[in-house]
């Protein structure tokens, strides 16, 4: 089954638009998990048991991960997922981007090393830099397009002034890039920051139905209800609603998995409630 489908799959029977970021900072782990083999796979494991009903994919960012040595347990926390939830997507949050032959080991780490469903890119070194990842036909590839940082504005809102341009900021121009010349296996999606929701509704209209990554809904301080009226498709879906600290860190205690739970329900249905209709009546 290829990304997309495995996607609007997630979307329907979980009837959710969430995913829930795997950001593991040991320093906010309750003292039981603070040291400790694998303790970083079992705070893990822990949230995807407690949440797992309420969400549509899960998205480890590599770099929580890589930091401490702990590569192990990002492909162990990612196979946990394959093993007892396979209908969840895993996304890997890596923003990889570099020259062709250096993307195409960047691509084989995802896909054959972690053996996730999808992983965001980097489109400033163009398209041979992104290409190797779109080869694989089954599997998403997300492009940074607008995100969700407050200085994403320095370089994403420049205007452009190139012959044929219509003046328009270049996360518009990521937006056309994509839609119209790199999507040709079907398998695109775009980072679309929860905190910009004005650009979210234009970029919708440039590229249709194609599905937005939604990073800064949580800790960030992204308005729900304007990003999914922004950037929902006709059947209120095509939005992917990333929260991490929020849910991961609600409680340092013993309780931790529970209040995640709490939290991650309230989100959900936060979302639910602005959606034109969903996804499980569709």
């Amino acid at each position: 089954m290829s990304f997309i489908k495995q996607l609007q799959a997630s979307w329907q029977s979980s009837d959710s638009l969430l995913c829930i970021g795997l950001d593991p900072d040991i320093e906010r782990f309750p003292k039981s998990l603070a040291s400790g083999d694998d303790n970083i796979f079992r705070f893990n494991q822990a949230i995807i048991d407690a949440t797992h009903d309420l969400v549509c994919a899960y998205k480890p960012q590599i770099a929580y991960f890589a930091a401490l040595g702990a590569e192990q347990q990002l492909e162990k926390t990612i196979a946990y997922i394959k093993s007892s939830y396979p209908h969840i997507p895993v996304i890997l949050d890596a923003k990889r981007g570099d020259i062709g032959s250096t993307a195409a080991q960047y691509a084989k780490e995802a896909f054959v090393r972690y053996q996730v469903d999808a992983v965001t890119v980097n489109p400033y070194m163009g398209f041979d830099s992104v290409k190797p990842f779109l080869d694989y036909q089954d599997k998403g590839v997300i492009v940074l397009c607008k995100t969700s940082n407050e200085g994403a504005t320095q370089l994403q809102e420049v205007r452009l002034q190139q012959a044929g341009s219509n003046g328009e900021p270049v996360y518009e121009y990521i937006a056309q890039l994509v839609a119209n010349e790199w999507n040709f296996n079907h398998n695109c999606l775009l980072v679309m920051g929860a905190t910009w929701p004005e650009q979210v509704a234009k970029v919708r209209g440039i590229v249709g139905d194609m599905p937005f990554l939604v990073p800064g809904a949580g800790a960030q301080g992204g308005d729900v209800g304007s990003i999914v009226q922004a950037g929902q498709t006709a059947d209120g879906t095509g939005l992917v609603i990333s929260a991490s600290r929020s849910i991961l860190y609600a409680s340092a205690q013993a309780d931790f998995a529970e209040v995640a739970r709490v939290q991650a329900e309230a989100l959900k249905l936060a979302i639910n409630r602005h959606r034109n209709s969903h996804a499980a009546a569709v």
